[in-house]
């Protein structure tokens, strides 16, 4: 019998760009530093399932993320990809972007908050004080024909304030797109989203001006909501999901935050929605068992470990 059994729902988009995050996102809350030619495989390997956006890492001052703090030696090793995958990069501030394209990076992003508290912890300044920092990275970015993500975190609740208004959200990322950015990203980053949430900020987003094309999302799946949630997304008209090969990734200043939603989980579920990924399902579910061994732990995507166990 093959699995997932198709059955087609045409309310629902017909093909999704899966944002791979696993190398980037996935990785760099690890305690044990990951060596640079295991990482450079990785996103090969990401590749070579079929994955056509894959995050490669993140041009931030190694005190903050020691984990990337080789992104100057693994992002020529990828340079055979660039024809075929796009390898984005994060970049904080001027630094982080002059860092990145003397590599030659194509497309970067930014990375902001819609509450205070975490802007404070993840960036050391206020709200305002983050996209005053950001808007010169994206302006200097497009002017080198960058293409510029940007990342918004605690769209849906935050620890330390509880629930985010939604009118906080919308003011956010209406700044960071009218300063440029190409796609917005809509972080769970702690994973207290639910259906009903995603489906009114997605609505309120289209009221003020943000148009569904330009939205992505990323969600953690604390309380098992990841797929939920993606779901809605989806029938709002969303057609870029973020997603970690393995369910790898939390967040380092976020305490509460567990994994990223796993991508094998979220192409599953595509797959029997009849929605075209372009991923080979199997090589991805290798991909990812490779990536645990080198981890030293079990994956913890539930379509890893079944596909695993069938094998």
């Amino acid at each position: 019998m093959t699995l997932p059994m198709v059955v087609r729902d045409p309310r629902l988009p017909s093909r999704v760009r899966i944002h791979e995050v696993g190398a980037r996102d996935g990785l760099q809350n690890e305690k044990g530093v990951v060596p640079t030619g295991v990482k450079a495989e990785f996103v090969h390997r990401l590749a070579a399932s079929g994955l056509t956006t894959i995050e490669a890492t993140s041009f931030v001052h190694p005190k903050w993320v020691p984990q990337l703090a080789d992104a100057e030696d693994l992002f020529p090793l990828l340079a055979g990809l660039g024809d075929t995958v796009d390898l984005p990069v994060l970049v904080p501030n001027e630094r982080g972007l002059d860092r990145a394209l003397a590599l030659g990076a194509r497309h970067v992003a930014v990375f902001a908050s819609a509450t205070e508290s975490f802007a404070k912890a993840n960036l050391n300044r206020t709200v305002d004080e983050a996209l005053a920092m950001f808007e010169p990275v994206v302006t200097r970015a497009k002017a080198e024909r960058a293409r510029v993500r940007g990342y918004l975190s605690m769209c849906f609740g935050d620890p330390w304030e509880g629930a985010v208004p939604e009118a906080q959200v919308v003011r956010v990322c209406r700044a960071l797109i009218d300063m440029g950015c190409d796609e917005l990203s809509l972080g769970d980053t702690v994973g207290v989203a639910t259906p009903g949430q995603v489906a009114s900020l997605l609505t309120a987003l289209n009221t003020a001006g943000v148009p569904t094309d330009r939205i992505g999302v990323h969600f953690h799946d604390t309380y098992g909501q990841a797929l939920s949630n993606t779901l809605t997304a989806l029938r709002h008209g969303v057609t870029t999901v973020d997603a970690s090969a393995g369910g790898l990734g939390g967040c380092p200043y976020a305490k509460s935050a567990t994994g990223n939603l796993a991508t094998e989980d979220l192409v599953w579920m595509l797959h029997g929605l009849g929605i075209d990924t372009g991923v080979d399902l199997s090589r991805l579910t290798a991909t990812s068992g490779w990536m645990a061994e080198h981890l030293g732990r079990p994956s913890p995507s539930r379509t890893v470990r079944a596909l695993s166990h069938q094998d």
